[in-house]
């Protein structure tokens, strides 16, 4: 849902300059010193980026789901460590406050993420709790006033500069499973948390991950989001528009790879002509740009869908499956067309190669999303 056609279009205007003009000429800088450069993190919450899907009322945007995607597209032409730093404050790290939160905890949390002067983070994966995350072994044991919090939790996003963290645990040990799980919000500082070491990853330099350990760490009760053993229902609607928006990034990632291939095919001369009127070249270019209009598509309406009060749990797993695994595809024929270049760190494909892979992964690895997709088909049809 669109509310303002003109209003967005120069919201949209505003971002894509930005990518173009300050995001794209610093990928190096950010790939090489893998931290997010101080005065482009200024620009960000000068712009209200971190703020995109929060609230008016809180300082936010108030985006809907389908000019979400849209803002989604432009910030993927560009690395996407820059979105990551901001993505935890529109997405997973405020979604269970603005899904589930009390009046007070949206008045003291919502406005600070918005503006940025706070960065969230979602505290969901476990050593032993990734893709089966109901097997989550943090527990928050309830003593007077507070939640006792034990266990620790890894590969958290933008741990390492968080202010709070979002936080899964179990309250019930006696209930195995979702329905024993509870979700806190933990602030930076509170005794008994401490951070492991920076992770080396394949890509995406600069979006900083480590594990947060939680021992003996008090948690006033009044920080819980929804009542004990809702954590999960509200995690699982966190992750759908997560989902969705990791969609709209792929799409955006997509069509930069498209641009930087077909820019160099028309530039590389063999055999006398420019590859670009190779046939198999061409073959490749038409591919990737099918695959990213169906996935742009599909994406786009499903955010509608989401926007109308649709349950798209099937749908958003769906664009996530196709969206990810698409750019997947897209960057491996990027590189194909650059040929040997491609594989050069002085080409950006280089390097996009190495980040797309994460797209995959988290939020539910493709294998999740097709037991999700192939369970609720065989729900609806019970």
């Amino acid at each position: 849902m669109i509310r303002d056609q003109a209003t967005l279009n120069q919201l949209i205007d505003v971002i894509a300059r930005f990518v173009r003009e300050r995001l794209v000429p610093a990928e190096n800088q950010l790939a090489e010193e893998a931290r997010l450069p101080a005065d482009i993190l200024q620009e960000m919450k000068d712009l209200g980026l971190f703020g995109l899907t929060i609230a008016e009322e809180y300082g936010g945007l108030g985006l809907t789901m389908e000019e979400e995607i849209l803002v989604a597209i432009e910030l993927g032409r560009t690395s996407p460590a820059f979105r990551s730093i901001m993505g935890t404050n529109n997405g997973i790290g405020s979604a269970a406050i603005v899904f589930s939160g009390t009046a007070a905890q949206k008045q003291k949390y919502l406005p600070k993420y918005a503006s940025g002067e706070w960065i969230s983070c979602f505290c969901l994966t476990e050593p032993e709790a990734g893709s089966d995350a109901a097997a989550l072994k943090t527990t928050a044991t309830r003593e007077g006033d507070f939640y006792i919090l034990n266990g620790t939790k890894r590969y958290i996003t933008n741990a390492a500069v968080a202010d709070t963290f979002n936080v899964m645990a179990r309250t019930n040990p006696d209930i195995k499973g979702a329905r024993g799980i509870s979700s806190f919000i933990v602030e930076k500082g509170t005794p008994g948390i401490a951070l492991g070491a920076i992770d080396k990853k394949m890509g995406q330099s600069g979006s900083l991950t480590c594990d947060v350990i939680f021992e003996d760490c008090a948690v006033p009760a009044e920080n819980i989001i929804g009542e004990e053993g809702e954590g999960f229902i509200t995690a699982m609607k966190v992750l759908d528009r997560g989902r969705l928006h990791i969609s709209g990034v792929s799409v955006g990632v997509a069509e930069r790879l498209i641009a930087d291939a077909l820019d160099y095919a028309i530039q590389r001369k063999q055999f006398g002509k420019p590859i670009a009127e190779q046939q198999l070249i061409q073959a490749m270019l038409a591919d990737s740009q099918t695959e990213t209009y169906a996935a742009k598509c599909m994406t786009l309406e499903t955010a509608r869908k989401r926007d109308n009060g649709d349950n798209i749990s099937t749908e958003s797993s769906a664009c996530k499956l196709f969206a990810t695994e698409m750019v997947g595809r897209v960057a491996d024929r990027a590189v194909q067309i650059h040929g040997g270049a491609g594989y050069m760190a002085e080409y950006a494909v280089e390097r996009f190669y190495r980040d797309v892979r994460l797209f995959r992964l988290y939020e539910g690895t493709s294998q999740i999303q097709q037991i999700i997709i192939a369970r609720n088909m065989i729900k609806s049809a019970s």
